[in-house]
């Protein structure tokens, strides 16, 4: 029986817009074993980018609980979720969020520039991370001279560079052509037979039907929770 890497127990988000209450999330609770990938869809407005962002410890629910590795992380304040996002989470972007002045080896550091890590450590780390992309040719490369499915395989790597307990993808392959949509995806799919516990937030069919297990949002409630394979 695998390891619960990410739990949410009837989880709520509230906003105040005005005076207007807005419910995003109305009590959404599942498990994610470590090793699971895992894709969440759903129609615009129904709650998707909430939920990524609380899975990130990019916000807190209003109600409910969060574990992350065992850890409630529920009522952490900003400082502590810092900690959770800097050691235990790695984000990949639809645009990327490159640095633009840096060379693809130094954006691959920033995350252990901030861990800490010495700069001969963190140097060695970024350039096994850019081989293990495909990037190694263009270490020193800035982002402006690279594709898009070059730039978003630095991405990835920034990702991965702190070995993250989950990887949260939000529409990874949504400014990328079809070829290399599809080449970002196959590393996915090697990150998953590694062991890489993956959560990907997307609205392509072709691109859910990939990760194992598909998670439906709609109105901030589970319409379906179903295995792909």
């Amino acid at each position: 029986m695998a390891k619960i890497i990410a739990k949410l127990e009837n989880v709520k988000k509230t906003y105040l817009m005005g005076v207007v209450t807005v419910h995003a999330l109305r009590g959404i609770s599942f498990e994610i074993p470590e090793g699971e990938y895992i894709s969440i869809m759903g129609p615009s407005g129904c709650g998707k980018s909430t939920l990524l962002n609380i899975l990130g410890c990019l916000d807190r629910p209003t109600e409910g609980h969060y574990y992350l590795g065992g850890v409630d992380v529920s009522q952490m304040d900003d400082d502590e979720l810092s900690e959770v996002r800097g050691k235990r989470l790695g984000f990949i972007f639809q645009s990327y969020n490159l640095i633009q002045q840096l060379t693809v080896v130094e954006n691959i550091e920033v995350p252990l520039f901030y861990q800490g890590v010495p700069p001969d450590i963190s140097r060695q780390k970024a350039i096994e991370m850019a081989e293990r992309v495909g990037l190694g040719h263009r270490l020193y490369h800035k982002p402006f001279e690279l594709s898009g499915g070059q730039q978003q395989r630095v991405a990835i790597a920034r990702a991965l560079v702190n070995d993250p307990l989950v990887l949260l993808a939000d529409e990874p392959t949504g400014n990328l052509d079809s070829k290399a949509g599809v080449e970002i995806l196959q590393i996915f799919d090697e990150l998953h037979k590694q062991g890489k516990t993956i959560i990907m937030v997307t609205h392509d069919e072709n691109v859910a039907r990939r990760a194992e297990r598909t998670v439906r949002l709609r109105d901030g409630l589970i319409e379906s929770d179903v295995r792909n394979r």
